[in-house]
């Protein structure tokens, strides 16, 4: 299609595959924002929904440890299990990237967006 045009052709093609990676990019983007992973502490006794992308979306807590004399250990496996969910999320966003740049031809190491 851009044969005969030199460089120009190479740049028209360059401009494509950014556009390509730009949709994409949106794409995997709204598709983190979506995806909830669960994070727990306590043995399960807390557990956070967390988005891909580090949105708190939900809690669930065992009532048995609803007691008012453990009100700091509550505390504290809440904070646990939100940050156990934002990690496992973090680590499923980066998986999803490293598969979007290596479907692009782009150094798997590569950082996106730019």
């Amino acid at each position: 299609m851009f044969k005969g045009l030199g460089a120009l052709g190479d740049m028209a093609g360059m401009m494509k595959k950014a556009q390509e990676m730009q949709t994409r990019m949106a794409e995997l983007q709204e598709a983190m924002a979506n995806t909830v992973v669960l994070g727990e502490a306590g043995g399960g006794l807390v557990k956070a929904r967390v988005t891909a992308k580090g949105e708190v979306t939900g809690l669930d807590i065992d009532p048995s440890i609803l007691v008012a004399s453990e009100k700091e250990m509550v505390e504290d496996l809440i904070v646990a299990a939100i940050k156990d969910g934002q990690v496992k999320g973090a680590v499923r966003n980066a998986e999803e990237m490293r598969k979007l740049t290596e479907s692009l031809g782009l150094p798997t190491d590569m950082k996106l967006p730019f």
